[in-house]
């Protein structure tokens, strides 16, 4: 069982029992929406629908923040503030279950200047805990302890003992993730206490599986096993998902760490599915990760590589670097504002000098720790960054050196390639004559080098004039104009690119390493309909077929040193801007006699 996987799941189930999300479901909102489709509630009664719309819908995250945002449109058109800042903290929480933690940051402080305007204790403190809880997802561990003290301190002051036990639960996984196993106990404890006392399901359930997170890093895989087993069945007839998702892949370390892999993959399986089901980024990510770890265990390294790109590109979807500094930014806005304000009001009330002087002194000490830790983070930020990047880069570019760059593309976003029809495509093959004689004349060494010596300039030379490498064999060399994007003037670029490899594999035949002559090569050019796509599951290939490609091979086995082979339909295409010269009639198996056309240099 990774630490730093079990630690990350953990935080991320820190968001599942925010403190105003006690007492969701799903059959109510069904029952709710049903009121709301009938469009027949107003007024003070209006407020209530949405609020509880947005509250217990659970199984659509996107329609829960249709419902927050409607509810904060009412309440600023009304001027309510008790409904704005419900409005607000709904919205924030639907936000960040859909792996937009900036958007969820803005909206919890906006849920904190409305809860202020209320007076409300309550109000303030969940709106303090909710923003604990994004800065410990994003692992900021200065932000999260500043606000989660603010939370409970307040919190315990009111009456409200299910908002206390949240900000406790949260706290807890919070120090789980710091590695502070007892204190996260004693949280998790008490926190339990209020939710059994309570009678309240979801608190329970959440409770129940940080004890297994935490009684599996104590190296309790039985009683792991037990609670989070119980969090789960507890969680399914409340309806909720995420939840569901994190424990399964969790339950997947520890089998993974018990040795049974096979039970461990089945964990994990049912984690994507519920997580693709349900549209949840940040697990799908997880669940595709722990896949691919447990395949390559298995030693099917196809079905690993599989899923580490399918990661990699769920990851990659998620907002890193602009995400933590926007939301660092409005962090530092908001805090900065409130200073002023403070100023301005001591300012409006003719406080005395001395205190507005020392207010202002605190609010550029602030400032500058702030300041300060935002250049600390953004430093951290920059370089895990960089490392993703590279990481993403690497894998980017091996499949562009395997693939055209628009199916690497499909490759990435779909895991499969298309298999495509072209009416016009030119193809252009190549080979050297007398290689097998070479081949028996030189030492493997230094035939090896001598090919790459060639196709490594054909490469350039097909990549000027926009061609498509589709693939070698042996000495042969085989390229195709007109795809993966239809073009015109395939044909030509075709003819170019073969005069400019005539005239390189001329020109360097005197010069060769080792005072060797070079050798002649033959090409050979056709065009017509050919079918292109992706082979193989282990190791892809981009590669055509069709007659007209088997008719471009036979255009080049019938050519000579030197010489441009063309066929009649690429020689329709190209008359008007080279000279050819006919030579006469092929036969081709199935297709009769073909005419044939020398290209000459000009």
């Amino acid at each position: 069982m990774g630490t730093l996987q079990m630690k990350m799941a953990c935080a991320v189930l820190g968001l599942l029992s925010l403190l105003p999300l006690h007492g969701q479901d799903q059959k109510v909102a069904d029952s709710l929406a049903q009121i709301y489709a009938a469009d027949t509630v107003k007024g003070a009664a209006r407020f209530e629908l949405l609020r509880d719309l947005a509250f217990h819908e659970v199984r659509d995250r996107q329609q829960a923040l249709r419902y927050s945002e409607e509810l904060i449109a009412l309440a600023k058109e009304t001027g309510e503030k008790r409904p704005l800042y419900s409005g607000y903290i709904r919205k924030g929480y639907s936000l960040l279950m859909l792996g937009e933690p900036e958007q969820a940051l803005e909206a919890f402080f906006k849920a904190l200047s409305a809860a202020r305007d209320t007076e409300s204790m309550g109000f303030e403190g969940a709106a303090y805990l909710a923003i604990a809880d994004v800065y410990s997802i994003m692992k900021n561990p200065a932000n999260a302890t500043r606000y989660y003290d603010q939370a409970i301190d307040l919190l315990r002051k009111t009456t409200d003992t299910l908002e206390l036990a949240a900000a406790l639960m949260n706290a807890g996984d919070f120090y789980f993730f710091e590695g502070d196993y007892p204190k996260a106990l004693r949280h998790f404890e008490e926190s339990g206490q209020i939710y059994e006392r309570k009678y309240y399901g979801p608190g329970v359930a959440y409770n129940k599986g940080n004890l297994g997170m935490v009684l599996a890093e104590m190296g309790q895989d039985s009683l792991a096993l037990a609670n989070i087993n119980q969090a789960i069945a507890l969680l399914e007839e409340q309806g909720d998902y995420y939840p569901i998702s994190v424990y399964l892949t969790y339950l997947a370390d520890i089998y993974q760490k018990q040795g049974d892999t096979e039970e461990a993959l089945g964990y994990a399986r049912r984690s994507l599915d519920l997580a693709t089901r349900y549209g949840l980024k940040e697990q799908v990510s997880d669940a595709h990760k722990k896949l691919s770890e447990l395949y390559a265990a298995a030693g099917n390294t196809a079905a690993s590589y599989s899923h580490y790109k399918d990661h990699i590109a769920a990851r990659d979807s998620l907002r890193n670097l602009k995400s933590v500094q926007e939301m660092a930014d409005l962090r530092t806005d908001f805090e900065v504002s409130q200073k002023q304000a403070e100023v301005d009001l001591l300012s409006q009330q003719q406080r005395n000098q001395r205190i507005v002087v020392i207010a202002t002194g605190v609010s550029g000490v602030l400032i500058a720790l702030i300041a300060f830790s935002l250049f600390r983070r953004n430093k951290y930020i920059r370089r895990t960054n960089r490392i993703i990047e590279e990481e993403k880069d690497r894998s980017d570019q091996l499949l562009r050196n395997i693939l055209p760059e628009e199916t690497a593309r499909e490759l990435k976003e779909s895991g499969r390639v298309r298999a495509q029809k072209f009416e016009s495509v030119s193809i252009l093959f190549t080979d050297f004559e007398g290689f097998t004689g070479y081949a028996e004349s030189m030492s493997p060494e230094e035939l090896v080098q001598r090919v790459d010596f060639y196709f490594s300039k054909f490469d350039e030379i097909i990549d000027r004039h926009g061609l498509e490498k589709i693939k070698t064999i042996g000495d042969a060399y085989m390229c195709a104009g007109g795809l993966p994007f239809p073009s015109e003037g395939h044909a030509r670029q075709c003819v170019e690119a073969a005069l400019e490899i005539v005239r390189f594999v001329r020109e360097s035949a005197a010069g060769m390493p080792g005072g060797q002559g070079g050798f002649n090569v033959r090409i050979g050019i056709n065009t017509g309909p050919v079918v292109a796509g992706v082979v193989g599951t282990k190791k892809f290939a981009y590669d055509i077929w069709g007659d007209a490609v088997n008719i471009a091979s036979r255009m080049e086995s019938a050519s000579e040193p030197g010489k441009i082979n063309i066929s009649e339909n690429t020689y329709q295409l190209v008359k008007a801007d080279f000279p050819c010269h006919y030579r006469g009639e092929l036969s081709v198996k199935n297709r009769g006699k073909l005419k044939m056309y020398f290209v000459g240099e000009g």
